[in-house]
């Protein structure tokens, strides 16, 4: 069986942000972590809710949510940074690591609407 990159980047993307959840609320933040935390994970639900779309169009309506779910993890993200929340220790590899996902995305959902084909 063929690996799913996305599948996998963007479920151990979803446990890094649990554990910046997690890391946020023992600093005391409580409402841009929830934030980042249901965007930051419905990255990768959308993906694995793709796996059974019921139509080309249906599974790429799913990979456009987890593109639009990833945007807003990115603004959740810098915000926490720029509010001196995450260290660039922090923020740095998560959002290297989000934009590969983004870029991933942009391309199956390009390659899906070009050829009709799913993942």
């Amino acid at each position: 069986m063929k690996e799913n990159i996305i599948k996998n980047k963007s479920f151990d993307f979803a446990l890094r942000i649990v554990k910046l959840f997690k890391f946020l609320q023992d600093k005391k933040e409580y409402v841009l972590s929830k934030q980042v935390l249901r965007s930051g994970t419905s990255v990768g639900a959308m993906v694995r809710e793709s796996e059974h779309a019921e139509s080309k169009a249906d599974f790429i309506h799913k990979m456009a949510i987890a593109q639009k779910e990833a945007n807003e993890t990115s603004y959740w993200l810098e915000l926490l940074y720029k509010a001196d929340y995450l260290e660039n220790s922090i923020f740095d590899p998560m959002e290297k690591d989000l934009n590969e996902i983004q870029k991933l995305l942009s391309s199956i959902i390009i390659s899906s609407k070009n050829k009709g084909t799913n993942l």
